[in-house]
């Protein structure tokens, strides 16, 4: 069962009908997958689930795409602050949840969206619920990887630096900065999404717990903010040159993420005749030649 199917039967997460018995995936995400945290009170919830077939192929409810009254599709489900007041013996424990639907997180896991992807590379331990569709899905996990992950890896430690700039903190993380000089918990996001990278692009593969002693030592406020900046532009220059010479594909392979896609939906529908057509090599092959001519056409 689901940790939404629970919280959902004891009326405490307030999801779609259809949604807690069709997840797929869940994992604890945070500090608690990045090895950082052993404190489970609070846990961060990212999973996916597979929707009504109608809601991923809309033509099966007589709509025509871009005409007309369309249904608003289901892209993700977001609740925070989920309390159950019984977990860890009576403690308690705090849930935010992000279940996102298949399309989405495909969509999201190609563009190696960095929350995505590390949701597919946690440990085990942080496994909550996955079904045989999900554990295909993280079994082919390497495959969404790609060179695209180092911009997009790099653009959101750029964030972080910034937000450290000009965050105004509230709360505790006011008590971080008053402590340390900077919020830490973003200078150790900074490191940790560029070790991450640095792992992609030499490795083709994510290891979150590789550096978690680090991390840990920035947490704590080891690390001054000018120490920090200095090595991520160090980082920055050696990723450049492994990010040229990376051995990973440059763009993702979208049509073996789009046969995986596919066989997830099939696994779970049962057949898809009627949803999808395949076309045959030969058309594949003349849209390839027409695609290919209409963008030089200029040129002839």
């Amino acid at each position: 069962m689901s940790t939404l199917q629970r919280l959902a039967d004891r009326g405490l997460a307030k999801p779609p009908r259809w949604l807690p018995g069709n997840v797929q995936y869940e994992t604890i995400m945070g500090s608690v997958a990045y090895g950082v945290s052993s404190d489970t009170s609070d846990v961060d919830v990212y999973g996916w689930a597979i929707p009504p077939k109608e809601d991923i192929f809309p033509h099966l409810r007589g709509e025509v795409v871009g005409f007309g009254s369309q249904t608003k599709r289901f892209e993700q489900y977001q609740e925070h602050h989920v309390e159950d007041r019984d977990a860890l013996a009576g403690h308690g424990r705090m849930y935010d949840l992000t279940i996102f639907g298949i399309v989405k997180f495909f969509a999201l896991a190609m563009e190696n969206n960095p929350n995505v992807i590390d949701c597919l590379f946690t440990p085990t331990t942080c496994l909550l619920h996955s079904t045989r569709v999900g554990n295909l899905v993280r079994e082919n996990r390497r495959l969404f990887l790609h060179k695209g992950a180092w911009p997009k890896f790099k653009g959101y430690a750029y964030s972080q630096l910034h937000k450290i700039a000009i965050k105004q903190p509230q709360g505790k993380r006011a008590e971080l900065v008053a402590e340390h000089g900077f919020d830490t918990k973003f200078g150790y996001h900074i490191v940790r999404l560029v070790t991450e990278v640095e792992q992609i692009l030499l490795e083709g593969d994510i290891d979150l717990q590789r550096d978690n002693e680090q991390l840990k030592a920035i947490r704590r406020g080891e690390w001054t903010e000018e120490r920090l900046r200095r090595w991520f532009a160090d980082k920055e220059l050696q990723l450049e040159r492994a990010y040229a010479e990376s051995k990973l594909p440059a763009v993702p392979d979208e049509a073996r993420i789009k046969a995986l896609l596919l066989g997830c939906l099939e696994d779970h529908y049962g057949s898809l005749e009627g949803c999808v057509v395949a076309p045959n090599r030969a058309v594949v092959a003349l849209r390839s030649i027409q695609a290919e001519l209409e963008r030089v056409k200029d040129l002839l």
